[in-house]
């Protein structure tokens, strides 16, 4: 046991520096959750949260805002790939709070891989600027002379980042890796129980010297006066209980000050076994082993843990039955830094009398224990001998059954460890006749009053729809689990950056992840009206109607002298540069020519009478792709240059058709220039128009090219 004169205090880093309380200040005992051996102490008593909040305000709103989303994207990848290389003396420390490696895994590696995805699609979804343009633009005025459209900017002040015990590493870095996409600096808020493993993910992050001043705070130890010191500029990420998460809505500066508030609290989960997935069926054998994975990973102590397993009355007792003989032949209890444990303790001997107390009103409340004890286990030790131990905070899975599929308890008390509870619903034949009325079970659901996650088992399609739509408004995820996908589904409790984490009602109302979603959860959206040379200007997209330098067919706008814009490198390119070509006229044998060498003889492009009858022509017409291919001839600068690939079209729309003897002319315009920051070239997206011979729009979309950032490769061409 470590004696006190050598326990030290978790710190909080706060304004680039380590910070501890004076000496004489006690705070909270952290324990080793398997021994109770008292780790360190937790104290926050003395810190300038104000202090903490300006630094964040300031300092690192002005180091953040110096770099694009995709330079701090890349800050990510370069974080996550130096986070990787010091795994395991994050492991090391994990195992202190009850986690077996795979949980470590699941904690440590899942934060990591945050990072990385959060890295990729910031790169691959979002402009390298800091203004994100959200949906079309709205002309109005006639000329065009006005018009708006909205924005994504980062809100300017602070994310403070409150989490649970549970997940110390993935809660910290699924919270802030959005955040930092967006330019937005965090404060966290780790747990006190395991905190310093929060504590020691910062310092490695604090070490890899990666992160600009300012981006990232800690606070270890209690800070109940936070939320006094926030205002309209800042957001509250919160994960923990309901009870807690009304506390902090309720508090002056979010009730009424604008402070942003979200809040991932209690669920009541439920997975749902439909009627064809009896005993011998693929989907029967995953729903157990997803029950019992969600019951034993963390020990129970996730927000998304399997809390309520539905399942047809008379499969009831079989699933009772699996899911006991799978527990005991698969779970071995005990300190998970032993050989062939597979689920540790709970995080503090606090937790197990909690969740010990929650089961002890669920049996009072009509539950019967269909499995486990809420007797002290004999558990296996870390030298690898089995027996009781005293200190840690251990228990066995615990499954129970309930007669009253209704009852209050059941839907509503979460023990948050490795509980479960079964409970049947009845089935009725279907009103077409067809299959099985399962609406009792998406009721039974619906009790849960909001939930995270649900799992649907089946492999029949019907009932498939009927549960996911039935339950679809109540969670904040399902997960459908049949044959085909049981061995590669991610599983029941495990959220991925690319969705949305949350859910409505009791789990709190609020959302997290789901890709550049999260993203713009830190972002003030905008309504901006102007002329379209000031939205250009402010957006850093070509608006039409804003000013343009023009090379080509003087008789359609030319300047004398203009260079053609694939002339160009980004060094030289930018935003309005366009090309405006001369007239080609669509003759019959063309567009027979077209139709035959590509096998595509639609009528209205080979029979004339036919095409007469269409309302939509005027009879044999050219084919779309057919001047989509011409426009790019005639806008095309065919010499070697700083334009290396098309790489695809966008948006594409054909408006009016074209005749034979018509003519169609093309002008492109550079719409939105994106320099990539690790690649030698850019990202240019043109805006295409195609007129007809009357002025008329032909056909509107956007052409993706490569283009190089400086004129290297063929300047000896020019």
């Amino acid at each position: 046991m470590t004696t006190a004169t050598s326990i030290e205090t978790v710190p909080s880093y706060v304004q680039d520096a380590w910070w501890t309380p004076a000496s004489g200040v006690t705070g909270t005992d952290a324990r080793d959750a398997s021994t109770g051996e008292v780790l360190a102490r937790v104290s926050a008593e003395g810190l300038d949260l104000g202090a903490a909040v300006e630094h964040a305000r300031t300092v690192g709103q002005t180091q953040l805002g110096q770099l694009t989303i995709h330079e701090r994207a890349l800050k990510l990848r370069e974080l996550a790939a130096y986070l990787n290389d010091r795994r395991q003396e994050l492991y090391d420390i994990s195992a202190r709070t009850g986690a077996t490696k795979i949980d470590s895994m699941v904690d440590i590696d899942g934060g990591i891989g945050v990072l990385f995805t959060f890295s990729s699609k910031g790169r691959r979804e979002l402009p390298n600027a800091n203004v994100i343009v959200d949906g079309p633009v709205e002309v109005l005025s006639k000329d065009g002379s006005f018009i708006a459209e909205h924005i994504y900017t980062r809100i300017p002040g602070v994310a403070v980042q409150i989490n649970a015990f549970n997940f110390p590493v993935w809660g910290m870095l699924e919270k802030f890796a959005p955040a930092f996409i967006a330019g937005v600096p965090t404060i966290v808020k780790p747990a006190t129980p395991s905190g310093y493993l929060a504590e020691a993910a910062v310092r490695a992050i604090v070490e890899s010297g990666i992160l600009p001043e300012g981006a990232l705070q800690l606070i270890s130890g209690s800070a109940r006066t936070l939320l006094d010191v926030l205002d309209y500029r800042d957001m509250v990420s919160f994960t923990g209980s309901a009870a807690t998460a009304i506390t902090l809505k309720n508090h002056p500066n979010v009730a009424h000050g604008g402070v942003r508030f979200t809040a991932e609290t209690d669920s009541l989960n439920a997975a749902i076994l439909g009627p064809d997935a009896v005993p011998g069926t693929l989907e029967f054998d995953a729903f157990i082993k997803s029950v019992v994975t969600e019951m034993t990973v963390k020990a129970g102590q996730k927000c998304t843990s399997i809390r309520r397993t539905i399942v047809p009355n008379e499969l009831k007792q079989a699933v009772i039955d699996a899911i006991g003989a799978r527990i005991s032949e698969r779970v071995v209890v005990g300190d998970p830094r032993a050989e062939g444990v597979t689920m540790g303790a709970l995080a503090s001997l606090e937790q197990l009398a909690d969740v010990r107390a929650a089961v002890e009103t669920m049996l009072s409340a009509g539950g019967e224990l269909a499995y486990g004890t809420l007797d002290a286990p004999t558990v296996t030790r870390a030298d690898g001998t089995v027996a009781a131990v005293a200190d840690g905070a251990f228990m066995t899975p615990v499954l129970l059954s309930w007669a009253n599929a209704e009852a209050p308890e059941v839907h509503a008390l979460e023990a948050f460890g490795p509980v479960s509870s079964v409970i049947g619903y009845a089935t009725h034949p279907g009103h077409d006749g067809q299959g099985l009325d399962v609406s009792e079970a998406v009721r039974l659901a619906a009790l849960g009053a909001g939930s995270l996650v649900a799992t649907v088992c089946t492999n029949d399609p019907a009932t498939a729809r009927a549960l996911v739509t039935g339950i679809a408004a109540h969670h904040g995820r399902v997960l459908v689990l049949n044959r085909e996908d049981a061995r590669t589904s991610t599983g029941h409790g495990s959220p991925v950056p690319h969705l949305v984490h949350g859910g409505p009602g009791r789990a709190g109302g609020g959302e997290e992840l789901g890709g550049i979603r999260s993203v713009k959860h830190h972002m003030q959206r905008t309504a901006i009206q102007g002329s379209p040379n000031m939205l250009t200007a402010v957006t850093g997209v070509w608006h039409t109607g804003a000013d343009r330098v023009t090379a080509g067919s003087a008789e359609f706008g030319a300047v004398a002298g203009a260079v053609h814009p694939f002339r160009k490198s980004l060094a030289e390119l930018r935003i309005g540069d366009a090309f405006a070509s001369g007239l080609r006229q669509v003759t019959l044998e063309d567009i027979t020519a077209f139709a035959n060498s590509t096998g595509d003889t639609f009528y209205a492009h080979t029979d004339a009478a036919a095409a007469e009858k269409n309302p939509f022509f005027p009879g044999i017409v050219a084919h779309g792709y057919l001047l989509v291919s011409w426009a790019a001839g005639l806008f095309v600068e065919p010499a070697p240059g700083p334009v290396l690939a098309n790489y695809g079209l966008e948006s594409l729309r054909f408006i009016t058709p074209v005749a034979a003897g018509d003519s169609i002319r093309v002008t492109l315009t550079a719409k939105k220039i994106i320099p990539r920051v690790t690649d030698e070239y850019g990202e240019v997206c043109w805006d295409a128009i195609l007129h007809n011979q009357d002025g008329e729009i032909v056909a509107t979309y956007d052409v993706l090219t490569l283009v190089e950032k400086e004129e290297t490769l063929y300047a000896g061409n020019l």
